[in-house]
């Protein structure tokens, strides 16, 4: 199976387990962060709503590469704002129903080289975005935080939106967990002192078919160790655990926020059901994908990793909105794998 009939499968998925027709016929979504992987796929669904269900949904772009951008979507119906967020001084002259906050650096080593530019695009390019969410009366927009803005757990035991772990805030790596933290807390200040509609996503690690062969996150590593044949390296001990999302059902989960979150609010996001430590997950692929693979641990302290921590992830505020995760973890592979390969 190609990678482009494992996208069309999740598209078709996507749209028959939509349930927010009416909400969003007419409406123009404007997305940041467009050529990333969470941003692209949300695009990409979208784009199927208006081919499938005729739903005429308008869709403003907001990426820095254009090229980049070509080879993701060719000539779709997408009105494109070029430019990097740092750069963009107004937007006012688009009218927008709903927001979609995806622009973020993922990169460890992005975080550790450049911490300021990761802070910044964090805490201004959010600003720019609640300004104008503001002054143009958006009806909803969903800013998409990290479970790293929980910081460090080491307590295995459920994490709800109200718990906070421990951030060191001089380390340099902690320009990200604590940009998020602190663009969530901007977020609810909008909300309660202008009446800002944002809703805060607080992702685990997604991932699915759109997923870049590029891509170096652990999860990535690990598919392509599969493929190959090669044994699995850890260059952690691998203790640290969290869940895990596909990218259809994060999808669904915004969508959930946009239309039914409350304002000013976090949202865990994840399949409680996946969570697993890194070396545990190593040896389910090990043992499920390719019985020749090895986990071989090889200890490293200069990749830029996050602090080893257990973020077992409670969703059921999420799930009383109506959302439910649809993939296993295994099933989460399987397709990424499909598409990998």
């Amino acid at each position: 199976m190609s990678n482009k009939q494992i996208l069309a499968e999740d598209l078709k998925f996507f749209v028959e387990h939509f349930p927010f027709l009416e909400e969003v016929k007419g409406k123009t979504f404007m997305v940041s962060g467009a050529t990333g992987l969470i941003g692209s796929v949300f695009i990409k669904c979208l784009l199927q709503l208006n081919e499938t269900l005729h739903t005429d949904i308008k869709i403003i772009a907001i990426a820095r590469n254009k090229a980049k951008a070509e080879s993701i979507f060719g000539a779709a119906d997408i009105q494109w704002i070029f430019r990097d967020l740092l750069e963009l001084t107004s937007i006012a002259d688009y009218k927008v129903n709903y927001i979609v906050h995806c622009a973020s650096a993922t990169s460890s080593r992005f975080f550790i080289e450049q911490p300021v530019e990761t802070l910044l695009t964090a805490f201004q390019g959010t600003d720019l975005l609640l300004r104008y969410a503001r002054d143009n009366k958006v009806d909803s927009m969903v800013y998409l935080s990290s479970l790293e803005s929980y910081g460090t757990v080491l307590e295995e035991r459920e994490i709800s939106e109200d718990d906070c772990g421990y951030i060191k805030s001089t380390d340099v790596r902690s320009c990200y967990s604590l940009g998020k933290r602190s663009v969530e807390c901007l977020c609810h200040s909008y909300s309660k002192e202008y009446g800002v509609p944002v809703k805060i996503a607080r992702l685990t690690q997604v991932f699915g078919a759109g997923v870049s062969p590029d891509d170096n996150r652990v999860f990535a590593q690990f598919a392509k160790s599969i493929l190959r044949k090669e044994n699995i390296t850890l260059h952690t001990t691998g203790e640290s655990s969290k869940p895990y999302c596909y990218t259809i059902d994060a999808v669904l989960a915004l969508l959930h926020l946009l239309i039914k979150g409350e304002s000013g609010e976090a949202y865990n996001v994840a399949n409680a059901d996946s969570y697993i430590s890194i070396h545990g997950m190593a040896e389910m692929l090990a043992a499920t994908f390719s019985h020749d693979t090895k986990v071989i641990i090889d200890l490293r302290d200069d990749m830029g990793y996050a602090p080893s921590t257990k973020l077992k992830l409670n969703t059921s505020k999420l799930e009383a909105l109506g959302w439910q995760a649809h993939f296993s973890l295994e099933e989460m592979f399987e397709r990424l794998l499909a598409y990998f390969s």
